[in-house]
């Protein structure tokens, strides 16, 4: 991966002068200190072992009904926050509105709405708590972020995105916000035409601050009439991490931890198996794309379906798939869920402040993780009938590693196969 903005010296990775070997209940991390960067080598937590947290089996918390009153049926939920008071954020995209509840789940208020007026938007998709339990909220195409107040007031608004060339969706866009409200933002992936994307970060105003570099982007297969993202191909995972920004290219198992002045301050690894695709794989992956479609729409399906087996397909499955940080600075490193492979839940990885792996933590079947705290995680279900509840999950936080034999991991019992055209292939073709 190649990094500009920063100083070639802060990343040679020679003459690493070894400072410690941990081994905590099983696990090994050996850090290390190359030109003033931590480095952080650890190895894979042994399969079907569990860190000794505890997720609770039922929600505490489950905001969405079939029927009822108006507030609790939700649409289209793409992001929800739990304030300090305790009030869950939901935003209802389908409706364009964000709905607050007590933290019991009762209703509250209704902030927003669809218009063109202050605190109003014609789409919505993303919520950022900030310090005083004002907010920022966002959508991809929208031109401005709006900042509400913690009574659901109007505050203000700044541009949401910034063209960096003529090109119709070649901008920059907010990401995330760290606990002391400086913005994250990164060039759009999904139909960039370069090999790389910019990150950056902003002031609470939307004020850009400071270049953090270029990095990969997410590999798409273009032709004149499509953009398709190639199948099993990198894309960029970047998030806040306390009061460092993190990166890194699901191609490999490496990210890199950015002070907010740009500099590089820890290079975190894990051992990590590269899989080769299989031909099984590849199904599995093209039937999860187009079972996105209505089935009615028979004609469509098998036109898609035809379309995606002629994108190119990656040398390799994903080292991993997303990152979040939690209230306690702990880095969790979601694991890649290979089409076609039944697993009981998704399987975290979770880090150390430090980088230091601590275990795998197995998350409820179905629920998209917005938000983890001290002791609870914050997410997303849809029953088999679409009904979309946001629902609280306790956690308790223990340190015994547990081991659950029986449980599936996404590394056992899978022998490196390859099947399909790869992605090096198709380029030389």
């Amino acid at each position: 991966m190649k990094l500009k903005n920063i100083p070639a010296a802060l990343l040679a990775l020679s003459a690493m002068a070894c400072q410690s070997d941990a081994a905590m209940g099983g696990l090994h991390s050996q850090l290390r200190d190359s030109a003033g960067i931590r480095i952080v080598e650890n190895a894979r937590p042994p399969t079907g072992s569990r860190l000794g947290w505890r997720i609770d089996p039922e929600p505490s918390v489950s905001i969405g009904v079939l029927e009822g009153s108006e507030p609790h049926m939700l649409f289209n939920v793409s992001d929800a926050a739990r304030l300090t008071d305790g009030r869950i954020v939901v935003v209802n995209r389908g409706t364009t509105e964000l709905r607050v509840f007590d933290a019991r789940g009762t209703y509250l208020d209704t902030w927003g709405g669809k218009g063109e007026g202050p605190g109003e938007f014609d789409d919505i998709f993303h919520i950022e708590p900030l310090p005083g339990d004002s907010a920022l909220v966002w959508a991809l195409m929208e031109p401005d972020v709006a900042v509400f107040g913690p009574d659901g007031n109007f505050a203000r608004s700044f541009p949401a995105r910034w063209r960096l060339s003529d090109q119709p969706f070649d901008f920059i866009h907010p990401l995330a916000a760290t606990s002391d409200g400086a913005i994250l933002a990164v060039q759009n992936q999904g139909f960039v035409t370069t090999d790389t994307v910019a990150v950056e970060l902003w002031d609470m105003d939307g004020v850009f601050q400071l270049a953090l570099g270029t990095y990969p982007a997410a590999e798409r297969y273009r032709t004149e009439a499509s953009n398709y993202p190639v199948t099993f191909g990198r894309r960029l995972a970047a998030e806040t991490w306390g009061d460092m920004i993190v990166v890194g290219p699901t191609d490999h198992y490496e990210f890199r931890a950015l002070a907010k002045d740009g500099s590089l301050a820890r290079i975190v690894r894990r051992d990590h198996l590269p899989i080769p695709p299989t031909g099984a794989h590849i199904e599995a992956y093209i039937e999860q794309q187009v079972s996105r479609l209505p089935e009615a729409l028979v004609e469509v399906r098998e036109s898609e379906r035809k379309r995606f087996q002629s994108v190119p397909v990656a040398e390799h499955l994903p080292a991993f798939d997303t990152v979040i940080a939690d209230a306690r600075d702990h880095l969790w490193v979601k694991e890649y869920a290979v089409p076609g492979e039944q697993a009981a839940g998704p399987l975290w990885t979770v880090f150390d402040p430090e980088g230091r792996v601590l275990g795998f933590v197995e998350t409820p079947r179905g629920l998209e993780i917005y938000e983890i705290g001290e002791d609870y995680i914050l997410g997303r279900v849809a029953s088999d009938l679409g009904v979309e509840s946001v629902q609280v999950w306790r956690l308790n936080r223990t340190s015994t590693p547990q081991s659950e034999s029986g449980q599936v991991d996404p590394n056992e019992n899978r022998e490196p196969r390859s099947a399909g055209p790869t992605l090096t292939q198709a380029r030389k073709s």
